[in-house]
């Protein structure tokens, strides 16, 4: 069994004073992806360079508390790789994508953490650039290895994976070129949206605004995911999003696989 878990931590530091350590204890995952740790390698010496049995793998932000993300691995990868070779997206720190090679397979598990544009149109452009890089990408990726992406990809692809779908249809994250990429991306490239294909129901959300009465009315956003070429996607067995503690905006996604590193 791998049980694979993505968290956007909101920054790590803070994430941690929250009980992220001994979630991460008591979670026994193999690999754990988690974006916006909003720190540098210097913020993480002697404190977040493993975690819970894991070893760390990282793509910072040239800018200091912004972005960031981590593959905490069980298993030491054969390969990792930061970034995605483009000067503007690796510069914010947002691909880690560490490769378990054997002679016999080809897997990557990604760490990922996609633009968001609700900050208005300058980042909403920016995220638009991201997802036309992202897509060719994946592309060539899917052609040489199986891989899981997991991260906050900043889109809730259908209705029912916002609550507020009629109010959200002109704002970033529920955008028709953002939900059309995610189409793509599924039926076009042949990824698999892993937790919609083990949970069909409504109200199964990952992030909530600081804003109101989000989290205690359950007024969430799925932004979370597991995407995954089909023969690793068809091994999952069990999906979780855990409710119990709040480390951050985002909950923490959980997917249990039937395979080993």
């Amino acid at each position: 069994m791998f049980r694979l878990v993505t968290l956007n931590l909101n920054g790590i530091r803070s994430a941690a004073n929250k009980g992220l350590l001994p979630f991460a204890e008591g979670l026994a995952a193999d690999c754990m992806g988690v974006q916006e740790i909003k720190a540098v390698a210097a913020d993480l010496a002697g404190r977040f360079e493993h975690m819970a049995g894991m070893k760390g793998h990282f793509h910072f932000a040239d800018k200091k508390g912004y972005s960031g993300v981590g593959l905490y691995a069980r298993k030491e990868p054969t390969e990792v790789v930061s970034g995605i070779g483009n000067p503007e997206f690796d510069a914010e720190g947002r691909y880690v994508e560490a490769r378990f090679d054997t002679k016999k397979r080809k897997l990557s598990i990604i760490s990922c953490y996609f633009p968001s544009g609700s900050s208005g149109e300058l980042r909403q452009q920016a995220k638009f650039r991201f997802l036309a890089l992202m897509a060719p990408h994946l592309v060539r990726l899917r052609a040489e290895r199986e891989f899981i992406l997991v991260g906050d990809v900043n889109i809730a692809h259908k209705e029912i994976d916002l609550k507020n779908w009629r109010g959200n249809q002109k704002n970033s994250g529920f955008l028709p070129e953002e939900r059309a990429w995610m189409t793509h991306t599924l039926d076009e490239i042949g990824l698999v949206d892993v937790f919609r294909r083990l949970n069909p129901h409504p109200e199964q959300y990952t992030w909530w605004s600081n804003r109101g009465q989000a989290w205690a009315k359950n007024v969430g956003w799925r932004l979370d995911y597991h995407l995954a070429t089909p023969a690793i996607a068809a091994t999952a067995k069990r999906e979780h999003i855990y409710l119990d503690e709040r480390f951050s905006d985002h909950a923490p996604l959980v997917i249990d696989y039937d395979f080993t590193l």
